[in-house]
């Protein structure tokens, strides 16, 4: 089955092209994306069956031998991630479709968006299936101009903005990450990573520390890790809501991928074990306590995305077969929860006009559909019982408490007060918007306040600024602000089914994988086995011992 190894990366690029060439053809252009998407999620699924049932699946791209040719590799932790990262990518190409549909856009849609949106998922298939350094370094620079253009959709000065911000800070990450290659490559002699794994055991141990401390940079800068991440809360909330789904529940894990490969791979021991944990503990306290103090869902969920990749941290600061198969299976929920939370976010600013907390209210009423999708992802980033956040926290909690020490404890006891308050700011967000009855009224002379209990329901008003920047179609009765009800059904036009069924999905994958934790978790342990002891990697690409 090794004959599929390269079909994640080409299918979406074949597709980008042909959407490219159809651009003036939008019901082909969508077509020909969900069709490309499909066969690369059947393609996923079935390099994950043939990882598990007969070990790695390797390709020597054009045939060149080892390492001199372009090498993929499909192990059970790279099919993993492809498989989770397509059904979600899938998922959001629906979303985009639907919303396309609803604002009016199909007679005139931006036709760079399908085959920008293939060769995003491209490029995060090739770094997942890279078997070298540089061709890492290939994928990330694939997903930084596809991200680039998404990201500045539309065109308003915000995005533009927020869309700088973020090319400045992943070329600098790619410029440390390029510099890294070339010295590791100068020390080796090679940039193959099943060969590192053999070469970088004989530098000197100051080299290699400092090989292993650039690349934890670089890769942190991707993932967001504190103190690296303050580009990411103004960064992703501009971007149009399948954008901003598609990117912090995705484009941050290909970050921690690249640390979990690099560090059980090529720099196994643990030398910068302590270092890992303070981040860790840093990214989750830090990013939880900017998450609580914001007034907007999408910056709320952003910071606590970056709260969250502490949890990944920790696990594989660990560095134990325990603690990676915690942190995998972590990065899968996270994925799936993560991107789900912003798709329902989309769905929030359409019903209610705005994610601002001070202009929402009623939902539940007005939207009980919109309210599941919401609640149900939200208890599981919370960690509720039984879900997958829970399963997933439990899980390095346990691996923690086994490896034992000091440090461990705190970050542990850390991970316990960020579940805790990434449950209270969920909370809010679900009291403010959906539990209280009405938005509360800006007064001419002071702060919104709630209107008497004994008031008909009062419209929220969204600036028409926030529409330009938004990019939602709402229907206008002035030049000013649109009304829409805060609650009362039959207020506005119905939620679009497509964009529902997209977002109901992905709630379905987030409770199949607490319904499937056992098999999942199975598989996150014997790819945490594996990466541990780093020999089915090396023997895959070496199967004769080979010149390592």
């Amino acid at each position: 089955m090794s004959f599929l190894v390269p079909l994640p990366v080409i299918v979406p690029l074949l597709g980008a092209g042909i959407t490219l060439v159809l651009a003036r053809h939008p019901r082909a252009q969508r077509t020909t994306s969900v069709a490309a998407l499909t066969v690369t999620f059947g393609v996923a699924l079935a390099l994950l069956i043939t990882a598990h049932i007969e070990g790695p699946q390797v390709v020597r791209v054009g045939g060149w031998p080892v390492p001199l040719g372009i090498v993929l590799v499909a192990d059970q932790l790279a099919t993993l991630m492809l498989v989770v990262s397509t059904a979600v990518t899938l998922c959001v190409l629906l979303y985009s479709i639907g919303e396309g549909r609803a604002d009016g856009r199909e007679s005139t849609p931006v036709a760079i968006y399908h085959p920008t949106y293939l060769i995003l998922t491209a490029g995060v298939t090739n770094a997942f299936l890279s078997g070298d350094l540089f061709n890492l370094y290939v994928g990330f620079e694939i997903l930084l101009g596809a991200s680039y253009v998404l990201l500045t959709l539309g065109g308003t000065e915000v995005r533009i903005r927020a869309g700088t911000t973020y090319v400045v800070v992943s070329i600098l990450s790619s410029v440390i990450f390029l510099t890294a290659i070339g010295l590791i490559y100068a020390a080796t002699g090679t940039v193959n990573l099943a060969q590192l794994a053999d070469r970088l055991d004989g530098l000197p141990d100051d080299l290699r520390l400092m090989l292993q401390l650039m690349l934890l940079l670089a890769f942190g800068i991707k993932a967001a890790v504190f103190p690296l991440s303050a580009w990411l809360p103004d960064s992703y909330p501009t971007a149009p809501a399948p954008v901003t789904a598609v990117f912090a529940g995705l484009l941050t894990k290909v970050g921690v991928y690249a640390i979990i490969r690099t560090e059980t791979l090529l720099f196994p021991g643990g030398r910068t074990r302590d270092l890992l944990l303070v981040v860790a503990l840093l990214t989750m306290v830090v990013g939880i306590l900017g998450a609580v103090a914001q007034s907007d869902i999408k910056r709320l969920l952003s910071f606590t995305l970056v709260s969250h990749i502490g949890y990944m941290l920790f696990g594989i600061a660990l560095g134990t077969a325990a603690g990676l198969a915690a942190a995998i299976f972590y990065v899968v929920h996270h994925i799936t929860v993560q991107t789900t939370l912003f798709l329902a976010t989309g769905l929030v600013e359409r019903r209610g006009g705005s994610t601002n907390l001070e202009r929402l209210g009623g939902l539940a009423r007005a939207a009980p559909l919109l309210a599941a999708l919401f609640f149900l992802p939200a208890l599981n980033l919370a960690g509720i019982p039984p879900f997958s956040g829970f399963l997933g926290k439990l899980g390095l909690l346990q691996a923690g408490v086994a490896d034992g020490g000091p440090l461990v404890w705190v970050v542990a006891a850390g991970a316990v007060v960020t579940s805790l308050l990434t449950l209270y700011a969920v909370t809010r967000v679900w009291n403010l918007a959906f539990w209280r009855k009405t938005a509360p009224q800006a007064t001419a002379g002071g702060p919104a306040t709630a209107p008497a209990p004994a008031a008909a329901p009062q419209p929220a008003t969204v600036p028409s600024a926030a529409r330009a920047v938004s990019g939602v179609r709402v229907p206008s009765t002035d030049s000013a602000s649109t009304p829409l009800a805060a609650d009362g059904p039959g207020s506005v036009e119905p939620m679009p089914p497509l964009l529902v069924g997209a977002t109901t999905a992905l709630v379905l994958l987030g409770l199949a994988l607490t319904v499937l934790a056992g098999p999942l978790y199975q598989i996150g342990t014997e790819a945490a086995a594996n990466l541990v002891s780093r020999t089915p990697y090396v023997d895959a690409v070496f199967p004769q011992g080979g010149a390592r």
